[in-house]
């Protein structure tokens, strides 16, 4: 499948659909800041690194921005990742990225949903499956996200969090809460936009090292919810190519 759209199933280590919060609260200074930072945790030689180290040594990643209960586009179809070119590759493909959804509401539900079918339709075998939901704000259109995370991680998804905390303080919490869930799910919370870049390079070395934790969560009760700690918290049928 090479650097580019997945066109045979492969095996990877981590199959990784990063979801890019494009909703009304997120301006266009804001957006260029969530893309401009994954692009870089990208080139990073520790993303590389964590990659080669895996079983397989590769991952594949898809990536979406997402806001309202119908607004979910692909932005970048599955790729493979392997080595620093590929890695360099994908940076230069996120760079090169307009804003497809230019406003909207926020539904978390609504992204979930069509994350979980991206990854249902990925072409390849995927060792771990994981959602990786950056946001600034709570669900407040379509369905309820605890239903929607709980029929996610039942097809063997984690739901990760990044949290953006410039619009809600205690945004972290919700997503402990209500949105994180499977194997190993934490939250990571970047204080700004400016802040985000270190915030997705940390979060997506994570991701794909798979850190073993003293904490996990399974989208269950809320008394399953993990105890804070700092920086981070333990815790559509149709795909619309761009």
């Amino acid at each position: 499948m090479g650097g580019g759209v997945a066109r045979a199933q492969v095996s990877v280590d981590l199959a990784l659909v990063l979801a890019l919060d494009s909703s009304a609260s997120v301006d266009d200074r804001e957006f260029a800041l969530q893309r401009g930072g994954l692009a870089d945790a990208f080139r990073d030689p520790e993303v590389a690194e964590a990659i080669a180290a895996g079983t397989l040594g590769r991952i594949a990643v898809a990536v979406m921005e997402w806001a309202g209960s119908e607004q979910q586009v692909l932005d970048i179809p599955w790729a493979l990742i392997q080595d620093a070119a590929s890695a360099q590759a994908m940076a230069n493909r996120i760079d090169r990225l307009g804003r497809s959804i230019p406003a909207g509401a926020t539904s978390i539900a609504g992204a979930l949903s069509f994350g979980n079918q991206l990854l249902r339709v990925a072409p390849v075998e995927a060792t771990r499956k994981v959602i990786d939901m950056s946001s600034d704000g709570r669900n407040n259109q379509g369905q309820k996200v605890e239903i929607v995370r709980r029929a996610v991680v039942a097809h063997g998804v984690t739901i990760n969090g990044l949290v953006i905390l410039n619009e809600h303080p205690t945004l972290n919490y919700y997503f402990e809460d209500r949105v994180i869930g499977g194997p190993a799910a934490f939250v990571e919370v970047a204080n700004d936009y400016s802040d985000y870049a270190r915030a997705i390079r940390r979060k997506l070395i994570r991701e794909i090292r798979s850190l073993t934790v003293s904490e996990r969560f399974d989208g269950g009760s809320p008394g399953d919810t993990p105890s804070p700690q700092t920086g981070v918290r333990l815790a559509a049928s149709a795909i619309n190519p761009r």
